[in-house]
């Protein structure tokens, strides 16, 4: 039915009055949308707390015959390393980048919030290069346990606050979608670590294979190590930092391909755990 002009009016005008008034309005119901099952599959895959709900630690995929190995590398730079990087040192390696791009490597970078901040155009490159994935390395890299290759030390009241400033410096260098895992400056954590980061909601990662690499110069020694070392599930640990780890762009280029001539499948950390999520015993 169509009103008269004039009838419409006088209603438009009563209806203003009474919302000008603070006519209560009607009750809206509550929607609550379902994600779809796109999203759900998309988000990272983490292991469920462990006991006490403890921070859960993954260290290696299954020994299975499927062959798949994670290639991880720790973009370190402790937050007090700033003047040696305005004098020049280099803490970044694009030139192993450059070398995973050309071999097709899926790669997992733990990266600093220090790292990010030093080099945020490569820091946001890596976390849109849908090859790679960024994860957590702390802010500081400073220790979370005392007496850790004599690094100083994060009080336990702000261990999480450092994880989360981490995760503050990769958004703000543009890094999309940075994976909810955290790797331990220099691999050390106890119980106290863990209670700290309970609420943080990030799996700690660790490896089961050395590389080798900090400080060495001989690419040729750390190729052995790594290729001595990696079992179906493995996880490798090696270092982005050019001045810290000079030979491990050189010892890749041997590595990748006398792995993928073994039958060996190079894999994200997020595939390996996603994997592992649904196997009783995965956090170790």
């Amino acid at each position: 039915m169509i009103l008269p002009v004039r009838r419409l009016a006088a209603l438009c005008a009563l209806g203003a009055a009474l919302t000008a008034c603070g006519a209560p309005e009607l009750p809206r119901r509550a929607v609550h949308r379902v994600p779809t099952p796109a999203e759900v599959s998309s988000r990272p895959p983490t292991l469920a707390p462990g006991p006490a709900g403890l921070t859960p630690v993954f260290e290696r995929g299954a020994r299975t015959p499927d062959r798949t190995v994670a290639l991880t590398f720790d973009a370190d730079m402790t937050a007090d390393q700033g003047a040696r990087a305005a004098a020049g040192e280099r803490f970044d390696n694009p030139e192993l980048i450059a070398a995973l791009r050309a071999l097709r490597v899926p790669a997992t970078v733990f990266m600093t919030g220090r790292w990010a901040e030093e080099y945020p155009v490569q820091a946001r490159a890596i976390g849109r290069d849908p090859l790679f994935e960024v994860a957590n390395h702390s802010y500081s890299h400073h220790a979370f346990t005392g007496d850790c290759y004599g690094l100083p030390t994060v009080p336990e009241e702000r261990m999480r606050a450092d994880v989360e400033r981490a995760f503050a410096a990769f958004r703000r260098a543009g890094v999309r979608d940075p994976k909810p895992y955290f790797r331990f400056p220099g691999g050390c954590y106890d119980r106290r670590a863990l209670r700290a980061l309970s609420g943080a909601g990030v799996t700690a990662v660790q490896w089961d294979v050395v590389g080798g690499d900090a400080f060495a110069t001989d690419a040729g020694a750390v190729a052995r190590q790594v290729l001595d070392g990696v079992r179906p599930g493995s996880v490798v640990v090696l270092h982005c930092t050019r001045s810290a780890a000079p030979a491990t762009e050189r010892a890749i280029r041997t590595i990748v391909p006398e792995l993928r001539r073994r039958g060996y499948r190079f894999v994200k950390v997020s595939e390996l755990i996603g994997t592992a999520a649904g196997r009783p015993g995965a956090g170790l």
